[in-house]
């Protein structure tokens, strides 16, 4: 894919062989030559006023976790408003990472956009959390793209926070280039609350060494539409990958995402698993492919997907894949999607418990499965405040 810097997303779905669409397999069921619907000018810095990035800072529901804290502001970075002690083993240098050439429609368009980036790299046993904050202020539609490195060396353990706030009309492109050295440890756990308005795209390249440990989990309710994609390769022998994510969605937002888990090497184990909640006309995507290498022996994949409709008009498609080529192997997938169990919602009623409330104890219970999988005690009890009071909150804000 050849993209123009000089042309904006919009304008480029015009040129007949940039943005994806349906005919394509990885993106059946996201039309960006559709859903990118206006200009959005490219490397636009804009100017935020102090009291705007306060107050989006202030909707960060892991900023009082995190230690070194990391602040992009319209795609740039702001020293001012990050938080880097000196010292330590947590080094960050800001620069753009590189990114090789590769025929994806969302790394090609952050290597023709990007504007800032950091390298981060952890070199021991890090107890405090790593966090890397991107806010969008109110201004006229734009791209803001940014792309990052994480090097996380032998031996060495992190848990890294990538939160993503805004507000006003604009495309978000974030790329994550992570590498876990042999014996590493990471926990990983985006948060993606963009504005309404904006679209989200976003891929993260995880390499996992040698008896290397991932947990890695995702939150996405923000943006009009969100694409994520999401690719694991397995580089030595004896690491486990642990990948969640779950969505709450409304209205009409439209999410995504498209996770590869690349086993290439023997004795490694994966898990996916992702709980999704859509209301309204939301509609939610998981397509999970699973890929066992000829020499990849002793493998032990699995992924499962389930959806929780709370209207008759909102949708889950999934779309689990495995491909095999090794002969020594436990693999399998599942997915399902449904309504909410309205004998639990009776029983709750029937306990003086408002129907409102009810439901949301029925979705954060739900969707308690994936936050589980994260180690961090005190980010599960912020999620489980978020999805409790989620529904009510959207409920409120809904014209």
């Amino acid at each position: 894919m050849n993209v123009a810097v000089n042309k904006t997303p919009a304008e480029l779905a015009y040129d007949g062989m940039l943005l994806p669409h349906p005919r394509l397999e990885d993106w059946k069921w996201t039309n960006l030559r559709v859903l990118i619907d206006r200009p959005y000018p490219p490397r636009v810095k804009v100017t935020a006023a102090p009291k705007d990035i306060e107050r989006l800072l202030k909707r960060d529901p892991l900023g009082k976790l995190a230690r070194t804290r990391i602040v992009f502001v319209n795609g740039h970075f702001e020293a001012a408003w990050s938080n880097h002690p000196a010292g330590g083993d947590v080094k960050v240098t800001p620069r753009l990472a590189p990114l090789s050439a590769d025929d994806e429609p969302v790394l090609d368009m952050n290597k023709a956009f990007a504007t800032a980036g950091v390298h981060v790299e952890i070199a021991s046993n890090i107890d405090a959390p790593v966090e890397l904050v991107h806010i969008a202020t109110d201004a006229e539609a734009r791209t803001i793209a940014t792309r990052h490195s994480i090097a996380v060396t032998e031996g060495a353990s992190a848990t890294l926070f990538e939160t993503h706030l805004g507000e006003g009309d604009y495309l978000s492109n974030s790329v994550v280039d992570v590498t876990l050295g042999a014996g590493a440890k990471l926990d990983r756990v985006k948060i993606e609350i963009e504005s309404p308005e904006a679209i989200h795209l976003a891929h993260a390249l995880i390499k996992v060494g040698a008896n290397a440990i991932l947990r890695d989990f995702t939150l996405t309710s923000g943006a009009r539409v969100n694409r994520q994609n999401g690719t694991i390769s397995f580089d030595g022998e004896k690491s486990d990958a642990k990948i969640a994510g779950s969505y709450l969605l409304s209205g009409k937002q439209h999410a995504d995402t498209r996770l590869l888990i690349d086993h290439r090497v023997p004795k490694c184990t994966s898990r996916e698993l992702f709980e999704c909640v859509m209301d309204e006309r939301a509609r939610g995507i998981f397509q999970g492919k699973v890929v066992v290498q000829r020499d990849a022996q002793k493998t032990d994949g699995k992924q499962s997907s389930h959806g929780l409709l709370l209207s008759e008009t909102a949708e889950f498609d999934a779309k689990p894949e495995l491909e095999i080529y090794a002969d020594d192997v436990v693999c399998g997938h599942g997915a399902t999607s449904g309504d909410i169990d309205h004998n639990h919602l009776f029983y709750l009623c029937s306990r003086g418990i408002p129907e409102a409330e009810a439901k949301s104890m029925l979705i954060a219970a739900f969707v308690a499965e994936a936050f589980d999988t994260i180690g961090h005690e005190e980010v599960r009890h912020q999620l489980n405040r978020f999805a409790e009071t989620w529904l009510v909150s959207h409920k409120e804000t809904s014209p």
